[in-house]
């Protein structure tokens, strides 16, 4: 969920996660997580983040705040990529880490 804003309107968030708040916390199906009841329209992502296990980054330069999916198996330690090398269509190889720094997007594709 991309926000312009480290808050997002618990609409949106309904709406965008499939979470809802009831008395006993945010809910998602059978599982709810404990929290306090959201005291107005908006939420803090930051909380939503560490309750929710949502990873939350943050592009300064941009000015966007990105919450991620929630990923039950814990919360990423960081928004770093391990090192891949890969072959490029040369021959040669790539190596991930030249890109460091830079915004880069992964693309996978399987013809299975």
């Amino acid at each position: 969920m991309i926000l312009t804003e480290p808050r997002v309107s618990q609409e949106a968030f309904t709406r965008r996660t499939g979470w809802t708040f009831k008395p006993e916390g945010a809910c998602k199906g059978d599982a709810c997580v404990p929290m306090p009841a959201p005291a107005g329209e908006w939420l803090d992502a930051g909380p939503l983040s560490q309750r929710l296990n949502m990873p939350l980054l943050h592009d300064e330069q941009a000015g966007l705040w990105c919450l991620g999916p929630e990923w039950l198996g814990g919360a990423l330690q960081s928004a770093e990529a391990p090192d891949l090398v890969l072959p490029d269509w040369q021959g040669g190889t790539f190596e991930l880490r030249s890109q460091r720094g830079r915004k880069v997007l992964l693309l996978a594709w399987a013809s299975w």
